[in-house]
C-alpha cells in the first residue's frame, strides 16, 4: 500500500514538473529541443492523414447508413463483438408493400400488375443496395477503421513517449546549466547523456512509424479503387433494373376500366390514350427498326427536337434504338399512347418512350 502511495506521489510530481516545463516553453522562458524539418513534415503529414481519414470514414458511414439511430446500433454491436442483424432496406420494404397491395387490389388488374412489376424492381434495387453496403463496409470502411484503431494508436503512443523523452532531455540541459559544483556538473552531464540516448532512440522509433504513413496511403488508395468499383457496379445495376422496368411498363395498357357512372376529371389536353397502332417495317432487313416513310408520315405541324437521355434498345422492329445524347425528331400520331412518340433519325423511324427523351423547344 505504501509503495502504491509513493508511486502515485512520484508520478504526480513528474507530471507537475513536466507541466511547468511545458508552460515555460510556451512562454519562451525555457529552451526546447527542436525536431528537424523532415521530422516535423512527417508529423504534419500523419496528423492530416488521421484527420481526413476520420472525416472520410464518418461521411462514408452516413452515405451507407443515413439513419443515425441505425448507425449507433451497428456501432454498439461492433463494440460488443456481436454480429449486426441483417436489415431490410427501404427499397425492399417498399417493394414488399407494393406486392401486398397488388394482392389485395387484384394481381390481374392493370394497377395490380404494375404494382407487382414496380415492387419486384424495388426489391432488386434494395438487394443491390445491401450488397453495395456490405462490400463497402468490408473493403473500404474496415481498412480505414483499422488504421485509426491500430496504426494510429501506436503512432500516438510513441509520440507521447517521445514528447516525454524530450522534456526529460531539456530538463537535464537546464540542470547542467544551473550546476555549479564539479560533482553536480558530472552528475548532470551523465544524466544528460542518458537522456539524449533515450531521446534519440525514441525519435528513431517514431520516425519509422511516421514514414509508414506512405504505406497507409497506398493501402487506402487500393481500397478507394475498390469502393469506386463497387459504387459503379451498384449504380449500373440500378440503372439496368430501371431500364428493364420502363420497358415492361411500356407494354402495359395505359387505360383502366372505369365505372360507367363515374366521370374522371381530365388529366391533360392530350387525346385519350389508346393502343399505339403497329407500325409495319418494310425494310429489306427485318428487325433493323427502319420504317417506310409512306406508312408513317409526320404531321404538317407539331414535330419537335428531342435529346436522348439514356441508351434504349428496340424491343422489336416497330421501335427505334436510341443512343444517349443524340438528337432526334419526334412527333405524335392521333390515337397514340401518350407514353410513346414516333422518333425519326435520318431515314429510320420507330416508336420511342417519352421517359427516355428531353423535349427541346
Amino acid at each position: 500500500m505504501d509503495f502504491n502511495v509513493k508511486k502515485l506521489a512520484s508520478d504526480a510530481g513528474v507530471f507537475f514538473t513536466r507541466a511547468v516545463q511545458f508552460t515555460e516553453e510556451k512562454l519562451g522562458q525555457a529552451e526546447k529541443t527542436e525536431l528537424d524539418a523532415h521530422f516535423e513534415n512527417l508529423l504534419s503529414r500523419a496528423d492530416s492523414t488521421k484527420n481526413w481519414t476520420e472525416k472520410i470514414m464518418r461521411q462514408t458511414e452516413v452515405l451507407l447508413q443515413p439513419n443515425p439511430s441505425a448507425r449507433v446500433e451497428e456501432f454498439l454491436y461492433e463494440k460488443l463483438d456481436r454480429k449486426v442483424p441483417s436489415r431490410v432496406t427501404n427499397a425492399e420494404l417498399l417493394g414488399q408493400y407494393m406486392t401486398e397491395a397488388a394482392n389485395e387490389f387484384g394481381p390481374g388488374s392493370p394497377y395490380g400488375q404494375t404494382l407487382i412489376k414496380v415492387g419486384e424492381t424495388q426489391k432488386k434495387l434494395g438487394a443491390a443496395e445491401r450488397d453495395f453496403m456490405h462490400s463497402s463496409a468490408i473493403n473500404f470502411l474496415t481498412p480505414l477503421r483499422n488504421f485509426l484503431e491500430g496504426d494510429w494508436r501506436t503512432i500516438s503512443k510513441e509520440r507521447r513517449i517521445l514528447q516525454n523523452r524530450r522534456l526529460d532531455l531539456d530538463a537535464c540541459k537546464a540542470r547542467l546549466k544551473k550546476a555549479k559544483a564539479a560533482e553536480a556538473k558530472a552528475t548532470a552531464e551523465h544524466e544528460l547523456r542518458v537522456a539524449q540516448t533515450e531521446f534519440d532512440r525514441q525519435a528513431e522509433v517514431t520516425r519509422l512509424l511516421l514514414e509508414g504513413i506512405s504505406s497507409t496511403h497506398v493501402n487506402h488508395l487500393r481500397c478507394l479503387h475498390e469502393f469506386a468499383e463497387a459504387q459503379a457496379t451498384y449504380y449500373a445495376q440500378c440503372y439496368q433494373y430501371m431500364v428493364d422496368l420502363q420497358k415492361q411498363l411500356g407494354r402495359f395498357p395505359a387505360t383502366l376500366v372505369v365505372n360507367a357512372d363515374s366521370t374522371p376529371p381530365p388529366l391533360s389536353t392530350s387525346p385519350p390514350p389508346a393502343t399505339l397502332p403497329v407500325l409495319q417495317a418494310v425494310s429489306p432487313n427485318p428487325g433493323d427498326g427502319t420504317l417506310n416513310a409512306i406508312d408513317v408520315k409526320p404531321p404538317s405541324s407539331g414535330t419537335r427536337k428531342a435529346r436522348v437521355l439514356y441508351d434504349y434498345e428496340a424491343a422489336d422492329s416497330t421501335e427505334l434504338t436510341l443512343a444517349a445524347d443524340e438528337l432526334i425528331t419526334v412527333y405524335s400520331l392521333p390515337g397514340m399512347d401518350p407514353d410513346w412518340l414516333v422518333g425519326e433519325r435520318g431515314n429510320k423511324k420507330g416508336k420511342v418512350p417519352v421517359t427516355y427523351l428531353e423535349l427541346l423547344s
